[in-house]
């Protein structure tokens, strides 16, 4: 299990080593609503591939999984798993969705803070969260954390 103290460890870690990275998946959704909801068994970190975080192995992580240019998935501690994006000059940026030229979207409005044992963090805003949780059959956790944006937010979720 991923625990807020490894999070803000590995946050604090980035931020030292000059890496742009923004929570997120589960930890993202708890991010927002300023509390842990659920126990989290990954951390998905979104990160400029410009400056990708070398840090990473000095932590005891090691690659588990290349899906670059898409993602990729580190093991040790825990479990990241790791989005490179692409940014313009508008500030918005690109991940890669295949490798045949599509793409994710983040708008430059999506890179906001929310709060992890009262400490800030970079996260995912509500409405990327909501546009990454369309289109697929949701899993358990998926419904709990829609359910927590819904509770927290007022929005309308897609389950």
């Amino acid at each position: 299990m991923v625990e807020a103290k490894l999070v803000l460890h590995l946050l604090r870690r980035f931020g030292e080593a000059g890496a742009r990275v923004w929570i997120g998946g589960g930890w993202g959704i708890d991010a927002l609503v300023g509390r842990q909801t659920r126990p989290h068994a990954d951390l998905d970190l979104i990160h400029d591939r410009d400056g990708e975080p070398a840090a990473l192995a000095e932590e005891g992580f090691t690659e588990a999984l290349d899906l670059r240019p898409v993602r990729f998935v580190l093991n040790g501690p825990a479990e990241l798993d790791m989005h490179p994006v692409r940014f313009a000059a508008d500030g918005s940026a690109a991940q890669a969705a295949d490798n045949n030229g599509g793409t994710f979207t983040y708008p430059a409005d999506c890179f906001v803070t929310g709060r992890i044992d009262g400490i800030e963090v970079p996260c995912l805003s509500v409405e990327q969260q909501l546009r990454f949780h369309k289109g697929y059959q949701p899993r358990e956790r998926d419904l709990h954390d829609m359910a927590q944006l819904r509770a927290e937010f007022g929005v309308t979720t897609a389950f």
